[in-house]
């Protein structure tokens, strides 16, 4: 399904403000900001700038500090928004609630947010659907209990539905343990002991995610923001999707393999409607085999074709 642009008539002079674009996950955040970064590069604006504006998001700091990364691109006001600030807005681009519109299900992503801000999304090249932007507006602040070199497991997703289960998590630990030798990064907490096996809490901001991101030599991950974030960095990563197809998020990602586990469960859904919804996306990441033997063979692949690491 193709995205239709909104064509907008936004004279030279007037106010543009984007509400609430682009939702209240990270990684919602990172698609939506590449999207008008590159609906400005096409000159869908006009050259002017549009100002998003938002509802503060309390208890979300990474994401407002996103917003705050990419001010350069894009001024953010926040709600209330007060009649002293300049000039009033005379033009409207309302993506609120975009996860509850239909046209939001079974397109890209960014080809919805695209089509919102007005732009053709087949008019828009690869390359400027990527979230390279993001790797120049934040400068990744390492903490120095990092390894020089390491695997990153992101085996948790804003959403519960997507979350990897406990025991996929563990056999995918167990496999990357035995396939190669760098010390591994969960997310998730540790099923079991191991030397190079270690523990990572929530980091303290934005900065210190990327650096987690753009430090790892590969990373595996459920259908989560750290794909996103890999993206900006060309880390390789290895994604698991069971809600979404793949191409309706990491289409435009060269350095990620994705594969594709759906969950039987109506396509493209968002939330969780009950303990049930949860127990059959779960079940989705077996469907290729209990014994999960496929997943070494993938992991296996996943390994062989990261690049070895400089020696120290």
């Amino acid at each position: 399904m193709m995205a239709r642009s909104r064509r907008l008539s936004i004279r030279r002079g007037k106010r543009l403000a984007i509400l609430n674009g682009f939702g209240i996950t990270l990684g919602d955040g990172v698609i939506g900001l590449s999207a008008l970064l590159a609906a400005r590069s096409a000159g869908v604006f006009e050259n002017r700038n549009p100002v998003l504006v938002r509802k503060p998001l309390f208890g979300r700091r990474l994401v407002n500090e996103l917003y705050l990364a990419a001010r350069p691109l894009a001024e953010t006001v926040w709600f209330p928004y007060r009649a002293a600030l300049p000039r009033p807005f005379e033009e409207r681009i309302d993506i609120r609630e975009f996860a509850f519109d239909p046209a939001f299900r079974g397109i890209a992503m960014i080809d919805f947010f695209l089509a919102h801000l007005g732009a053709d999304p087949a008019a828009i090249p690869a390359p400027a659907r990527r979230n390279l932007w993001l790797a120049r507006a934040l400068r990744p602040r390492r903490p120095r209990t990092l390894p020089p070199h390491y695997v990153l497991v992101c085996p948790r997703a804003a959403m519960a539905l997507r979350n990897m289960p406990a025991s996929f998590h563990a056999k995918v630990l167990e496999n990357l343990l035995a396939l190669q030798s760098l010390p591994i990064i969960t997310q998730g907490q540790p099923p079991f002991p191991h030397p190079r096996l270690h523990y990572c809490p929530a980091v303290a901001s934005l900065a210190e995610l990327a650096a987690l991101v753009s430090g790892a030599q590969l990373i595996v991950s459920t259908d989560t923001a750290m794909a996103h974030l890999a993206d900006a960095w060309s880390v390789p990563t290895l994604a698991f999707f069971v809600t979404h197809r793949p191409e309706w998020r990491v289409r435009d990602y060269p350095f990620c393999r994705a594969i594709h586990l759906p969950a039987r469960l109506p396509p493209a859904i968002e939330f969780a409607r009950d303990a049930a919804d949860l127990a059959i996306a779960g079940a989705a990441w077996f469907s290729p085999g209990r014994d999960l033997a496929w997943l070494a063979r993938v992991l296996s692949d996943a390994v062989r074709a990261v690049p070895k690491p400089p020696a120290a």
